[in-house]
């Protein structure tokens, strides 16, 4: 592994992450934060993880704020459009990163199919990705998620973001710390 490459690319990354214009309370850029997260799961689930995963889970987003979801019709249909559209335009940049940091094509491919999440029942990694998001939502998004959603939306998206997870994943979310009326919703949505 470069360690001088790797280095420049999370840089890079990282810089256009600085750029989210909706900042946290802390000041922090959303995305830079959201970036962080995902590479501290990341690290505790996998530390030994291939340099190809520690790329993708630091630039699933990247410039995720460029693409709206307002921009896209309400439902089903428009949300998986946006989403589809989302990591195509992430996989893109990302890929564009890669090749400016001192990556060759086949590392940008791999990263890019992590990014699109292909084959993410049938590929170890790109289903660990998928673990290390939703429990990056749980812990660090849910809680001012939630009040902007009725209790039965809220039990829906849990029941579909457990689907998508490993027993691994399953594992750590269920020893999360969240607060009670959160725990609550996790616990219903794991009924039946």
């Amino acid at each position: 592994m470069s360690a001088g490459r790797f280095e420049r690319a999370i840089a890079a990354l990282d810089r256009v992450h600085a750029q989210d214009p909706e900042r946290l309370a802390s000041g922090e850029a959303k995305e830079l934060a959201y970036a962080r997260h995902m590479s501290e799961w990341l690290a505790r689930l996998a530390p030994g993880a291939s340099e190809e995963l520690r790329l993708a889970v630091r630039c699933q987003h990247i410039r995720r704020w460029a693409i709206a979801r307002k921009d896209y019709p309400e439902g089903k249909v428009g949300y998986l459009r946006w989403r589809k559209e989302a990591s195509l335009a992430h996989a893109a940049l990302a890929g564009e990163i890669l090749a400016q940091a001192g990556y060759d094509a086949d590392a940008a491919k791999r990263v890019q199919a992590l990014i699109k999440k292909e084959r993410i029942k049938h590929d170890a990694q790109a289903q660990l990705l998928e673990d290390v998001a939703c429990l990056v939502f749980l812990e660090h998004e849910f809680a001012s998620f939630a009040p902007k959603h009725e209790e039965a939306k809220l039990i829906d998206i849990l029941r579909k973001s457990w689907a998508k997870m490993s027993p691994r994943g399953h594992a750590a979310a269920l020893g999360l710390k969240l607060p009670a009326p959160l725990r609550a919703l996790v616990e219903q949505a794991l009924k039946n």
